[in-house]
This record gives structure tokens, C-alpha cells and sequence, in this order.
């Protein structure tokens, strides 16, 4: 049994998308494609990227390289600064009524101002108004503590489900084991200690972090997290398969703790404020003067952190969204993300391998079923489109669909659908339309390509509409031309006439001189096949009068078309041997369409249709009657017609019902009447003055058995 075209196509496209699914998962397994699919989710970020609800509930105070010029030409501070100035940054924020305060500055050392220092930054730390938060670093490879320092308090936090969830992922067995602590006028006064080690992802960039880690038993909380409790103390801890629950907010996290960011733009989304601005405001406020920044509750029940962006304090890092990005805004940008649940969730492994496999598929079998330059190139860029447009909708979603495997798996789809095409039909199909261009209707070719099992011999009976032509007089014309010329004259007419054939969806058979054989409705169905044909005629009159100033300054003479068109039953297909065939037709029909190109000659018309054409043309076209002719090689009469343009039809109306009454004369044999009839119109109508001849012939030697048949001896 013989495969259709179609299921072959299909079943080549499910091959290529088969070959996009392996070579993708290939690179994805191994992880190559780690590097570009972090490329491609940065590019996401920076595009798509946006405030979400909670961004506003955070404050940034920043020790900027502005306030380090500001300490050193106004107060003659170098760095470090003496910790009392702090205490008014701590000030400022009790008095504008900030929720928490995180400071991301390791105090590791005594003060170089005295121990005064200290005991006065302590102090404002105790106040704890708003709750303090202070920083610690905690690794597998920095730190002179490995115990948990007796001098700093014990942590008040538990997270329930802990233990299991370590031993189920091994989490604990890379914890931290090192750490660095804070003087213990910080630690003591601290509301909360949090671990500030950030880990970069394997290219170096910071688009995850972790929410706690585990020293000596205890846990530490990440400065995001840590600054949630620092103002909630008592919110629950939880650890369930994939998440972290704080409260009432769940934070998908790996096997190793880490939750992804859903960074919320670049730096500075997150209201910040210049350290040295803050200081100078809640100096002026101290005396009974102004604030340098505007309003009141700036810090109004907000999330505050303070830290680094001076490039010189070495605090910046590489995120999506900038190469330069200040530590402490990472912070900032995942309690944004507990505060709006909306961390970023990974993509199920099983549902990225099944949606890989999906658009290979779907990329295979739509690339298969179009054909032409242009609808291919549009499949192409739809489905090499498609990938991004789901990962950023994922994206908005809240889910890292990983790009690179996706678009791997169509571009190698696409590949193989072409080397594949081109291997089995491609070469085929350029054969085809090589082969049959110059004489096949573009819609022909395609249909000979979708169905290339039709070049072969044999034919199929099918209703035509036949078309034939020829040039009047071209035997005198040819004969007074040099090849050359007469060549560039039927090329030039030629052109312009398979042209107009094909635009009306013809099938030129074949050309004999400057003979056209064309038909409609084969290879293709066509049920207007008549009216296509009959238009085609009067267009191709219309155009051959455009053209015929210019052929007879080339050639002194007009050139004037004869077509014959009839409707009926012929065989039709590739005729010839098994080495050279033509796609052409044979029947009755054919020969009557012939015919009729010639009988033109006897009423000095150009174009005339058989009945059978004029009864399928369902009045798409006027026409008038123009005889009853017995023609060669026929027993019965045909009845003939010449069909015009309506508005042609209209401007002769009157002639032509003219010529009609004497034609109703002539099939009843009164040919002097028709005579007389016809006379008064052979100065403007070349069939009446044909007629007025027959009827002076007939008047003179008058038949014997009338039927009203002119009889049509020449061919």
C-alpha cells in the first residue's frame, strides 16, 4: 500500500523533532548548556523585570562614595568612620518608625576610636527601637570560630522538619563549620544575627540566595530573613519537601536551601538614600531644623538596610540586572520576595523534558506540511519564536522555563526537517518546478509536487473547458521577418498571453508556432473551469489590442488573435513514452475546440464558444448566437456563440438584437430578408457582412432540404 504525502510528511516531521528531543537532552544532561540558559534568564530579567507589591515596604541607606567625601571634607573622617555616627543612622530610623534594621557591616574588630565607641554604639542598638540586625559571616573555609561563641547569645530560632530535611538532602554535610562574629557590644544588643556569605552561581553571578545556614547546631538566618524575624520573632519555621513556610509565606527552596530571586530592576528599585544625607537630616532634626529629605515617614513601618555601594568598600556584585549591584540590594530584593511570595519557582524536570520533546514535535510536523520560500520561513520564525515568547510567559508566571534547551530542540528540529526535505522531496520538488515551470500554472506545480505520483504515463477522464488560438495571418508575417525577429515577436506575445492563462488557473498544453492549446479543470478541480476560460480569452483579446501599435510598428502590420473554446469529457494526464511525456489532453472535445478557432474565419469574428461552454457559464458572460455549424468529422450541428465583455455588450446592444432577428430569418430560410437585414450592419460588424454574403450564395443556388446548419467544409 502506497503512503499518502501527507502521512509521509508527518511522519518525516516526528523524525526530525525526534533527532531536535535527543541532541537537545544530550547537551541539557550533561550540563553544557548551564552557561547560555544563565545568559538567556538574565536577559529575561533585565526585560521583564518589575516592582512587586512589597517593594515599597523597603529602605536602603547607603554608605555611598558621596558620604565618604562628605565625612572627610566636613568632619576629616577617614575610614573606618567612628561607630557613634551610626548611632544618629539608628536615630533617624526610630525616628521615622522603621519596622527593622539591618546593618550589612562586619564589627568584627574594637573600634580605633576606643572602647567608648563601641559601648555607645551598643547602647543605640539596645534600644531597640526598631529591632537591630547585625551581621556575621559564616563558610566552609573563612572564620576563627568553629564553636558557637559563648559570649554571643544563643539564637531564639527553630525550624521545625530541620533535622529530616537535612539528612534526606545532605544539605548538612556542606554547613557551615567556620564563622565570623561581631564584637559583643553588637552581638549581645543584636535582635537577630544573620549569615551575609553570599554563593554566585558557577558563572560568577548572584542570582540566588540562601535563607539560613547551620552553625554548631544553631540556626542563622540570612539577613533577609533574618530581618523578617528581627520584627517578628515569633513567626514559625517550617521545612516541607521544596519549601521553606515563614509564617504564612511559603519559599520554594533546592537541596541546599537556595531560592531563586525574583530580582525587581536595576539597582536603586528599592528606595535609596545616601548615609550622609540620612546623618545631616537627623542632625538638623536634633536642633529643631529641617530634614534634607522629604517627609516625615519616609521609613514609616519599612524594612531598613544599611551598607556599602562606595566602589572602594568592595560590596558589589554581579546580578541580572547589572554587573555592578550593591550586596545589601540582594538582600533587600529577597525579603521583597518573602514579603510578596513570589520567589522565583524551577521548572519540574519531567514537565521541561516533556515540553522539549512537545515543540520538537509540533516544529517537525508544522515545518512539514508548508511549502514555499515564504510560508517556510514564516513556520521557521514561528516556532524558533515560539520557546522565548513561553519562557517569558513562564517567566511572569514566576517559573525559570529553561530557554536554551527548549530553542536547542527546535533549532535542531528545523535543521533536520531541511536536510531531511531536501534529501527525499526537495530535490524532487526543484526538479518539478524546473521541469514544468515555463508551461504549468504555478498552482499546477504545487499540486504536482503535493501528488508527484501523477508523473506517469496514463490520464484520468476529467470535464475540460479547451482553449485554442492563433495568431490571423502570422504564415504572411513570418515570411517577411528575420528569425530573430520573429523569434522576440512570439516570445513577447506568448509571454504576455501564458501569462493572463495562468493567472486564470490554465494549464497551457502545449505551443505549436503561434498556436496556444490550453485547458482548465485538470490538474487541479475547478468548478468555474468555464468561466476561468472564457476570461481568459477576453483578456487576452483585451491585452493582444493594448499591445498591437507596438507589434506593428515592429512587423507594419496588425496582429489579431482566433480563439475556440469548447466544454466536454476528455482524457487528461502524461502522454508519451517512459523516457519523455507531455501532460496534455485528447478526446472529441479537444478536436471541437480546434475547430472553432478555425471557423472564426468564416464569420470574421475572433473568439467563439461551443453551447455546452456557454450552458456552464450560467450567464457569467453575455454572448450572442452566432450560427448552427456542422462541422468536420461531426454528425450533429453544434451551435455556436461569441461571448463579449458586458460593458462591450452593452455599447452594440441594438446591433446585436439587429443581427439576431436576421439570424432568426436565416434559420428559417428567408434569405432575402436576412439579406437585407443583414446588409444594413456589414459596415460595422464583420458576422453580418459574412451572413449577407451566405444569403446572396444561398438565394442563388437555394437548398433542397433547409435545416438552418451552415455547413463548415474547411478546417
Amino acid at each position: 500500500m502506497t503512503m499518502s504525502p501527507l502521512l509521509k510528511k508527518l511522519l518525516q516531521g516526528l523524525v526530525a523533532g525526534g533527532i531536535g528531543f535527543v541532541l537537545a537532552l544530550a547537551f541539557w544532561m550533561p550540563g553544557w548548556l548551564d552557561s547560555w540558559e544563565g545568559k538567556a534568564w538574565d536577559w529575561r530579567v533585565n526585560l521583564l523585570a518589575k516592582p512587586g507589591p512589597a517593594t515599597d515596604r523597603i529602605r536602603l541607606i547607603f554608605l555611598d562614595q558621596n558620604s565618604l567625601d562628605w565625612g572627610k571634607k566636613e568632619n576629616a573622617l577617614g575610614w573606618p568612620w567612628p561607630r557613634e555616627i551610626y548611632n544618629v543612622i539608628l536615630d533617624f530610623c526610630r525616628r521615622q518608625g522603621a519596622k527593622a534594621i539591618f546593618f550589612d557591616v562586619l564589627f568584627t574588630e574594637p573600634s580605633n576610636y576606643g572602647v567608648a565607641d563601641d559601648q555607645s554604639f551598643g547602647e543605640a542598638i539596645k534600644k531597640n527601637t526598631p529591632p537591630f540586625g547585625g551581621a556575621v559571616f559564616l563558610s566552609d573555609t573563612t572564620g576563627a570560630e568553629k564553636k558557637w561563641p559563648a559570649s554571643v547569645p544563643e539564637p531564639k530560632f527553630r525550624i521545625d522538619g530541620l533535622t529530616p530535611w537535612l539528612k534526606e538532602t545532605g544539605a548538612g554535610e556542606g554547613r557551615s563549620v567556620q564563622g565570623v562574629f561581631p564584637i559583643p557590644e553588637v552581638a549581645a544588643n543584636s535582635a537577630v544575627l544573620a549569615d551575609t556569605h553570599l554563593n554566585p552561581d558557577p558563572d560568577n553571578v548572584y542570582r540566588r540566595v540562601k535563607l539560613f545556614s547551620v552553625f554548631d547546631g544553631r540556626i542563622v538566618p540570612s539577613p533577609a530573613l533574618g530581618a523578617f524575624l528581627a520584627a517578628a520573632p515569633d513567626t514559625p519555621l517550617q521545612i516541607v519537601r521544596g519549601a521553606l513556610t515563614v509564617g504564612g509565606h511559603r519559599i520554594p527552596i533546592d537541596d541546599r536551601g537556595n531560592a531563586l530571586l525574583n530580582f525587581r530592576g536595576a539597582s536603586g528599585t528599592h528606595k535609596a538614600y545616601s548615609a550622609a544625607a540620612v546623618i545631616q537630616s537627623e542632625l538638623r532634626l536634633r536642633e529643631g531644623g529641617q530634614s534634607l529629605l522629604p517627609g516625615e515617614d519616609l521609613f514609616r513601618d519599612a524594612y531598613v538596610f544599611f551598607g556599602f555601594s562606595a566602589p572602594g568598600l568592595f560590596d558589589l556584585r554581579p546580578t541580572p540586572v547589572s554587573g555592578v549591584y550593591p550586596g545589601v540590594e540582594i538582600y533587600a530584593t529577597a525579603l521583597d520576595n518573602i514579603l510578596s511570595d513570589d520567589f522565583i519557582r524551577p521548572t519540574p524536570n519531567a514537565l521541561l523534558l516533556t515540553l522539549t520533546l512537545l515543540l520538537a514535535l509540533l516544529a517537525g510536523v508544522g515545518t512539514a506540511r508548508v511549502s514555499g520560500i515564504v510560508k517556510s520561513l514564516l513556520a521557521y520564525g514561528f516556532f524558533i519564536l515560539l520557546p522565548v515568547l513561553l519562557a517569558a510567559a513562564a517567566y511572569r508566571a514566576g517559573f525559570w522555563l529553561p530557554l536554551v534547551v527548549l530553542e536547542l530542540g527546535v533549532t535542531v528540529t528545523l535543521f533536520s526537517a531541511g536536510v531531511i526535505y531536501y534529501t527525499t522531496e526537495g530535490r524532487q520538488k526543484h526538479f518539478i518546478k524546473n521541469a514544468f515551470r515555463q508551461y504549468l500554472s504555478p498552482a499546477v506545480i504545487e499540486e504536482l509536487i503535493l501528488h508527484p505520483e501523477r508523473l506517469k504515463l496514463g490520464g484520468e477522464r476529467r470535464l475540460l473547458s479547451i482553449f485554442f488560438s492563433d495568431l490571423e495571418g502570422f504564415t504572411g508575417i513570418s515570411e517577411g521577418l528575420e528569425p530573430e525577429a520573429l523569434t522576440t515577436l512570439l516570445n513577447d506575445y506568448l509571454s504576455a498571453m501564458t501569462d493572463i492563462i495562468h493567472e486564470e488557473g490554465g494549464t497551457v498544453d502545449k505551443y505549436e508556432g503561434d498556436a496556444i492549446i490550453a485547458f482548465w479543470n485538470a490538474p487541479l478541480q475547478q468548478t468555474d473551469h468555464a468561466e476561468r476560460c472564457v476570461r481568459a480569452a477576453l483578456r487576452c483579446q483585451e491585452k493582444l489590442a493594448g499591445m498591437r501599435p507596438a507589434f506593428k510598428e515592429r512587423i507594419g502590420k496588425d496582429l489579431r488573435m482566433r480563439i475556440g473554446i469548447n466544454s466536454g469529457p476528455a482524457v487528461v494526464g502524461n502522454m508519451g513514452s517512459h523516457t519523455r511525456f507531455d501532460y496534455t489532453m485528447l478526446g472529441d472535445a479537444v478536436n471541437l475546440a480546434s475547430r472553432l478557432e478555425g471557423i472564426n474565419k468564416q464569420f470574421g469574428t475572433y473568439t467563439i464558444i461551443s453551447q455546452a461552454t456557454l450552458e456552464l457559464l450560467a450567464g457569467t458572460y453575455p454572448v450572442r448566437e452566432l450560427s448552427r455549424v456542422s462541422v468536420v468529422g461531426r454528425r450533429e450541428p453544434v451551435t455556436i456563440h461569441e461571448p463579449m465583455f458586458p460593458a462591450d455588450y452593452a455599447s452594440r446592444k441594438e446591433d446585436l438584437g439587429v443581427f439576431a432577428e436576421g439570424l432568426e430569418e436565416f434559420y428559417r430560410g428567408r434569405f432575402a430578408k436576412a439579406e437585407s437585414i443583414f446588409a444594413g450592419l456589414g459596415d460595422r460588424d464583420r458576422a453580418a457582412l459574412a451572413y449577407a454574403g451566405k444569403c446572396r450564395s444561398l438565394i442563388e443556388q437555394p437548398p433542397r432540404d433547409w435545416n438552418g446548419v451552415w455547413a463548415v467544409t474547411t478546417k
